[in-house]
């Protein structure tokens, strides 16, 4: 844990600087997608190998996975948790408190995201074979949302936790960096097993 900006006064700024991010890959790929759908030459920025070929995902099914353009919810969903964020940072003295129906509302909807960028990670290496550079960017920041959203509730008791299980979380709560980093080490570790062939010597 660090010691001087401990997780609860760091959570609104990654709310928001974490969500602004998702917010600008989520509209560049939502422009592209247009442009796609009215050019079928048109060629992405992000289009730099066989690899990472965001036009290869853009094609997909699993790009329109709730029959309209998954960018959209991206929109939407980081629009809401930026605007979360903002309350927070302005609120004064203990900060905005929010009821616990509205925590666990926003928990549910991270944890919606989190498992939705888990479903495209798997279809878009095994079934897709190809990267979208932006779409992983929405990935990147889906995951620490997530993952600190479930800290803070812990630790404001949002969420109970069984006696059984103090111990883990009070492990989470110490060691939150290194899962997170252990997280994206498992998936950048099973994107390059996949893709070893190309990237590989």
């Amino acid at each position: 844990m660090i010691k001087f900006w401990p997780k609860e006064k760091v959570y609104p700024y990654l709310l928001v600087i974490g969500a602004a991010i998702g917010i600008l890959a989520s509209g560049i790929l939502m422009v592209d997608k247009v442009k796609l759908a009215g050019d079928a030459g048109f060629n992405p920025n992000c289009n730099l190998n066989p690899i990472f070929s965001c036009t290869s995902v853009m094609k997909s099914e699993e790009a329109n996975a709730f029959g309209f353009p998954n960018p959209i919810i991206g929109l939407v969903s980081f629009g809401v948790v930026i605007t979360v964020g903002m309350a927070m940072l302005a609120g004064t003295g203990k900060r905005l408190m929010f009821k616990r129906w509205f925590w666990l509302g926003l928990q549910a909807g991270t944890l919606f995201g989190v498992l939705f960028v888990h479903w495209l990670f798997y279809h878009t290496v095994y079934d897709i074979g190809a990267l979208c550079l932006y779409c992983m960017i929405v990935w990147s920041v889906t995951i620490p949302i997530f993952w600190y959203t479930l800290l803070y509730n812990l630790k404001q008791g949002y969420i109970k936790t069984p006696s059984s299980l103090k111990k883990l979380v009070a492990f989470a709560q110490t060691n939150h960096l290194g899962i997170l980093f252990l997280w994206y080490v498992a998936i950048a570790a099973l994107i390059l097993r996949h893709f070893w062939y190309y990237f590989g010597p």
